[in-house]
């Protein structure tokens, strides 16, 4: 191996790294969008803690929904990876 093949195999790895890591933050922040709201002062109880409302079924099934498209596109991002290898 010369020195040129060397450094293309770190600098490959470094960018397949640094590629992954902002494809995960980005669908992080793209899952986060509906994001908490802030609650109005009736909603703490007597301690000063933010009271949680109850979910409600859509409310439940849109963020079970959220969740696994994002499981899914991660994992189409691992396949592409591993196919574009070849």
């Amino acid at each position: 191996m010369n020195t040129n093949q060397i450094i293309n195999m770190i600098v490959r790895q470094l960018t397949r790294r640094l590629v992954n890591k902002g494809v995960n933050m980005g669908i992080d922040q793209a899952s986060k969008l509906g994001g908490r709201k802030q609650q109005p002062a009736d909603q703490i109880d007597d301690y000063g803690n933010p009271v949680e409302p109850q979910m409600t079924r859509e409310e439940r099934r849109q963020r079970r929904a959220a969740r696994q498209q994002s499981r899914q596109a991660k994992q189409a991002m691992k396949v592409m990876r591993r196919t574009s290898r070849f």
